[in-house]
């Protein structure tokens, strides 16, 4: 099929070499110039797993192309997906302007009867407001909306495209299904489960699922406070949880709290729109403020083992919102960090991959080459994200090169005897702390 594909981001260039993959000639169109240049080039502008290879096997096979101008990209589009950012506002409410200025070009550039994807997480009733514009900007078109919210995650969004545990569509007419079928008959062929619904269903179990996931991190994490003030081991607790088969073991791991785009965006604009429908869904306010209440958790471990961060140097392991991307927005490492550098320390960071970012981010940091270099001098290492290179760290060298040998494992991730047997003392999250004796 030929397929269109509304901004590549996160989102839209997974969704764009990924369908080039499966043999549909797909068409990437964005604003931003530099940004078409470099994909043009067969480069990536963010870091995930697999990305490059399929970008440049895509633009090999001329089943990829890029471009920024809406007149060019989307004639002959059967399908048009709109994978554009939808930001909170200040209240929390989804910002759709950018959903809008895609359905205004689509209506404007791309045939009539082309089906319309929402693949952006939006609000319910969206596609209803997609098709009104449609409707106001080419009077008499026809165009077939759907819902068909992505369920990828960052670092392994690769594999959750082509092998997804399921694919859901949401469409008010047996044309914009059909359609949606056969472009992904490549993988319901193979098996995998395709859910079928209206839109405003589709729509709002995106919402769901993410506030779902989250409520599971915070849940873990209010654990996390309970077993610190009771003696007992989170790990424990939540193994025990996940391994009855109703609440399972995804998303149970007790840390510094979920960040990144999607899960404090999606949980703000949840609780808006609830509100807005007559609900007061006070569980998710809840869900934000335990969230916030881990990074403060961490804080104080390091206010309590430096006495006072001023003047102090604090090292961070890991400054993406989670292992396997180079995506630092809204993440809990460089929260704490900001929080570290109003309180007058010196904070380093190391990450193997979001290094330039965060320091695009938060330019007061130090970045350095490795996770020695951050650590040197430091008067407590704080582990952020759980990257693996973390696990299998010189202790003996780590233990050389600071100033106090303090380890607050903010992911539970380190093996703790071994600090401990290596010289250090040991901070996790919701397990007591280790120290020699003596």
């Amino acid at each position: 099929m030929k397929v269109a594909v509304i901004g590549t981001g996160h989102v839209g260039l997974v969704t764009a070499v990924t369908l080039a993959h499966l043999g549909h000639d797909v068409a990437g169109l964005d604003l931003d110039a530099e940004k078409i240049g470099v994909l043009a080039g067969g480069e990536a502008p963010f870091y995930e797993p697999g990305l490059l290879e399929l970008l440049r096997e895509g633009l090999a096979s001329r089943h990829l192309t890029f471009g920024t101008s809406p007149a060019q990209m989307l004639p002959g589009a059967e399908v048009v997906f709109i994978c554009v950012g939808t930001p909170a506002d200040p209240d929390g409410e989804a910002n759709l302007a950018a959903v809008e200025n895609a359905a205004v070009d689509i209506a404007n550039n791309a045939d009539t009867g082309a089906v319309i994807v929402e693949k952006s997480t939006v609000p319910v009733a969206t596609a209803e407001r997609v098709l009104r514009t449609l409707h106001r900007e080419r009077p008499g078109g026809t165009f077939h909306v759907v819902s068909n919210p992505e369920f990828l995650r960052e670092g392994s969004a690769i594999h959750d495209a082509l092998e997804p545990d399921r694919l859901l569509v949401g469409a008010d007419d047996d044309f914009g299904l059909q359609s949606m079928r056969r472009l992904y008959s490549p993988l319901t062929s193979s098996g995998v489960r395709l859910i079928e619904t209206d839109t405003r269903t589709a729509e709002l179990s995106k919402h769901a699922s993410n506030a779902f996931l989250a409520m599971k991190i915070s849940y873990a994490n209010a654990m996390a406070r309970i077993c610190e003030l009771a003696g007992a081991d989170v790990r424990a607790v939540t193994e025990v949880m996940g391994a009855d088969p109703r609440i399972g073991p995804d998303f149970l791991d007790a840390g510094l709290g979920y960040g990144g785009y999607c899960f404090p965006k999606d949980v703000a604009a949840f609780e808006r729109l609830a509100a807005r429908l007559g609900y007061r869904f006070g569980l998710l306010t809840e869900v934000a403020r335990i969230n916030d209440e881990a990074i403060n958790a961490a804080l104080e471990k390091v206010q309590q083992v430096v006495w006072n961060p001023r003047g102090k140097r604090i090292a961070i392991l890991g400054l993406a919102f989670k292992p396997g991307t180079d995506d630092v927005r809204l993440s809990p490492a460089l929260t704490l960090a900001a929080r570290l550098l109003a309180l007058g320390a010196e904070v380093a960071g190391y990450d193997p991959e979001a290094g330039s970012n965060a320091k695009s981010a938060l330019p007061d940091i130090l970045v350095t080459a490795d996770p020695y270099a951050a650590a040197e001098g430091a008067h407590a290492v704080v582990l952020a994200t759980a990257w693996d290179e973390f696990r299998t760290l010189d202790l003996a060298r780590l233990r050389e090169v600071v100033s106090y040998p303090v380890i607050i494992d903010g992911r539970n991730a380190l093996d703790s005897e071994a600090l401990l047997a290596a010289g250090f003392e040991v901070h996790p999250v919701g397990r007591p702390s280790l120290k020699a004796a003596g």
